[in-house]
């Protein structure tokens, strides 16, 4: 019934099968991107000048592979890493295919919100962990991640919603979703129903990550 009276030059079917492929992408790419995303600005922080495992080189190493991949444009990403994906994938087509781009692309810009969060930690609370005798493991996983987490989280919500435009982005070369759908139904076809559609999903799928994002950080923030 839709159909047939609200925007009718739009395919409710193809329309729901690209949401769901731009949440399948977010979701995978987003999960990966917090776990990796972590690890890089634990190092960062880590091998950084007066830190726990302070080590020069291994800092330069981390932060030049941040810096660089931080700083390419996704759309330039996507086709650099083309020859990447079909050796790890067999194909650049399908959803699948932009997570190795979308992991890679948004971890780096993470990393730098990680070590951001773990540089605000006050340095007295360290200090007194070491004091009790805390290994530098319980350091990582019981002061710093803890102490962290509100602005972790924030973070990781900020990365979500660029996570969303990226798999816009991804569409366009074939990766599905509602980039692609708004491209190729949308504007090949000059069906702006399906552009508008498109638009206001992924707002609504933004503004939730937003929301949930927002409301886990205020519920860590013991402050």
């Amino acid at each position: 019934m839709l159909n047939t009276w609200l925007l009718p030059n739009v395919n409710w079917e193809n329309m729901w099968q690209a949401t769901e492929e731009t949440i399948y992408m977010s979701l995978i790419a987003l999960a990966f991107t917090f776990l990796f995303g972590i690890l890089l600005g634990l190092i960062l922080f880590l091998t950084d000048r007066g830190q726990l495992w302070q080590n020069k080189f291994i800092h330069a190493i981390t932060a030049a592979y941040v810096n660089i991949f931080r700083s390419i444009p996704f759309i330039i990403l996507i086709v650099l890493l083309i020859p990447f994906t079909r050796t790890l994938l067999g194909t650049m087509l399908g959803p699948s295919a932009a997570l190795p781009a979308l992991i890679i692309g948004a971890a780096p810009f993470y990393a730098r919100m990680v070590e951001i969060a773990l540089r605000e930690i006050d340095k007295g609370v360290i200090e007194a962990a070491k004091s009790m005798g805390a290994t530098n493991g319980q350091i990582i996983l019981k002061v710093l991640i803890p102490e962290s987490m509100p602005a972790l989280v924030s973070g990781i919500t900020v990365t979500a919603i660029a996570l969303v435009s990226y798999t816009a982005m991804a569409g366009v070369i074939g990766a599905g979703g509602l980039g692609d759908l708004a491209y190729r139904d949308g504007f090949q076809r000059n069906n702006p129903d399906i552009t508008l559609v498109a638009t206001i999903v992924v707002l609504i799928i933004v503004f939730i990550l937003q929301f949930i994002g927002d409301y886990l950080t205020n519920k860590l923030d013991k402050r």
